[in-house]
């Protein structure tokens, strides 16, 4: 699942939906909100396959939902811009989801959660780029989101919840690679996972 729309400056929030209003993306339902998407989508390869170069990646922390409790990994919500004009839910649907392979306990970061950063780096014309970088608390705390979603305070198990990325540095564009982490620098750790993009040929 792919909760969107989550930032806690509402006048910033409605600014963007305003921006991309008028690209010809349709104002959300409500803010947050949570796209369902194919469980068959998460992955943990190091490449995927898109159609065309009309896609980008989003770093987004990415909760977990297992029978041992609750975990934090670091994801990228590949989307489909081209899609994303005529359904945000079509463009969902459109891309793999990459996810680190490691996670970990939210009750190791939750205490001092707003202290995490991610980031994420493009790869294009060979050259690696800073493209994303800020705190987790430019979004909605876990705790928030699961009870919007729920209506309580837990995740059903086996959930993967994609929880909102972060302005770009530039342009939102797409690149040959992609790379994101999760850093903790209260306990000295970081969750990465790297993917390159496979462009299939868009023949209409």
């Amino acid at each position: 699942m792919i909760a969107g729309w989550t930032g806690r400056n509402v006048e910033a929030l409605e600014k963007h939906i305003r921006e991309l209003e008028a690209l010809g993306v349709k104002r959300p339902k409500s803010t947050p909100i949570f796209y369902r998407v194919a469980a068959d989508l998460l992955t943990n390869a190091g490449v995927i396959e898109v159609l065309g170069d009309h896609s980008s990646g989003e770093v987004e922390f990415v909760l977990l939902s297992l029978a041992n409790g609750l975990w934090v990994a670091v994801g990228s919500d590949h989307t489909d811009r081209k899609a994303e004009a005529i359904g945000v839910s079509l463009s969902k649907q459109m891309c793999a989801k990459p996810i680190s392979a490691k996670a970990w306990r939210a009750d190791e970061v939750l205490p001092h959660w707003e202290r995490l950063v991610l980031r994420s780096y493009a790869k294009r014309n060979g050259k690696r780029s800073l493209y994303q970088e800020g705190s987790v608390a430019t979004m909605r705390t876990p705790d928030d989101l699961i009870k919007r979603y729920t209506g309580r305070g837990s995740l059903p198990v086996g959930t993967a919840m994609f929880c909102g990325t972060l302005a770009v540095h530039g342009e939102i564009g797409p690149a040959e690679g992609f790379e994101m982490e999760l850093e903790d620098p209260v306990l000295g750790r970081e969750l990465t996972h790297a993917y390159d993009i496979k462009t299939l040929p868009d023949e209409g």
